[in-house]
This record gives structure tokens, sequence and C-alpha cells, in this order.
């Protein structure tokens, strides 16, 4: 006696034949594929703050000598100094996320976006 008869389709998923010739799903985008005219405005990434230690003593050393700069001439030095390195720090950081392709912030991207447009059709 012979055992019951399936389809075809039947025996080649359980035989796992199906998995072999399966090929991707075709892909089609409901858009065209092209950048956009602009992109969404983001918020930059607040950096930590530097020279607080500095600062606070600073303002320590105002409030003991009644807001005397004569007195805290040291510590305002010292305070200018640690803002003056950290703003040469952030500007040699800029320079090397822009030459080595990091991130470009939003308002960046969009002048560069205005500034080359995009070709919607050919001439």
């Amino acid at each position: 006696m012979a055992g019951p008869a399936y389809p075809g389709w039947v025996t080649r998923w359980v035989s796992g034949q199906w998995r072999q010739k399966k090929r991707p799903p075709g892909i089609r985008p409901p858009r065209p594929l092209a950048l956009a005219d602009k992109v969404a405005n983001r918020r930059e990434q607040a950096g930590e703050a530097t020279c607080i230690t500095e600062m606070s003593v600073m303002m320590a050393c105002w409030k003991q000598n009644d807001f005397n700069d004569a007195a805290c001439a040291e510590e305002i030095r010292v305070f200018y100094d640690c803002v003056a390195k950290a703003e040469k720090q952030r500007r040699n950081q800029n320079e090397d996320a822009l030459s080595s392709g990091g991130n470009l912030p939003s308002s960046k991207v969009n002048k560069l976006l205005r500034r080359f447009p995009q070709i919607t059709h050919y001439t």
C-alpha cells in the first residue's frame, strides 16, 4: 500500500530544497533613491565642562576678598590660562574631526546640500 500523495511543494519544503532555490525578494523603494534637500536639525552634543575647579577657586577668592581683582590676580591668571588651553584643544579637535571625515553638524550638512543640489532630471 502506497503512502499518501502530497503535492510537490510539500515534499520540497520538508526536504529543505526550497531553501536552496529561494532568493531574497526584490526591493522596491517607495521613493527615488536620492538625497533629500535638507536634514533634520539635531542638537549638537554638549561637550564636557572645562576649567570648573579653576573657576570655583577664583570665585572663592573673590568672595573672601570682597570681589577685589588685585588680591586674586594669580587665580584669575590661572583660570584664563586654562580657558585658553581648552579653547586651543577644542579648535584642534574640530579641525581633526573635519579632516578625518567625522560627523558634521546638521547646519553644515544643510549648507552643503544647498550648495550642491540633487539632479532630479537629465537633459
